[in-house]
């Protein structure tokens, strides 16, 4: 990347990318919530037998399961409109950082996505790679699992 206002564009590109993936995730995790919530009760007939009743406790055993990943995304999603995603020089949250001809965006975690025609992965200021470079620029080294790596890209 050699222009400021490229990085910037890059920048809201791959942000506004995470934040579509993580509003489809929630999205998910919401539809499986509602269903199995939906299953857990009972109709108004008089008599339901043990079945009915295991079932239903069951639908909302799997309901209440996924009411923490609802949560965990949502929290994503609020993470990621709340970060700074200016373009930057030292490694910091919401900073776009290359290694190793990986790509990583320091807001959090995720799975590996697709922008703009290259791989990128969310990490978050939690995880251990965050700690080995934070603050850091591109070209400094830093070491992790015993290997010093350099910094390819910070912005």
């Amino acid at each position: 990347m050699s222009d400021q206002k490229d990085r910037a564009a890059l920048k809201q590109a791959v942000r506004a990318r995470m934040l579509e993936l993580e509003e489809g995730e929630l999205a998910a995790a919401r539809a499986h919530y509602e269903r199995f919530l939906g299953e857990a009760k009972l109709d108004d007939r008089e008599g339901h037998d043990n079945s009915d009743i295991a079932e239903s406790r069951e639908s909302a055993d799997l309901a209440a399961a996924f009411d923490g990943p609802v949560h965990t995304h949502q929290a994503k999603l609020d993470a990621i409109e709340a970060l700074d995603f200016a373009v930057t020089d030292r490694v910091g949250p919401g900073a776009v950082v290359s290694f190793n001809k990986r790509h990583f965006v320091v807001a959090v975690s995720t799975s590996a996505f697709e922008c703009e025609g290259r791989s990128y992965m969310g990490i978050s200021t939690q995880s251990p790679i965050y700690a080995a470079i934070d603050g850091l620029k591109k070209g400094e080294s830093f070491t992790f699992n015993g290997r010093k790596t350099k910094l390819d890209e910070v912005f």
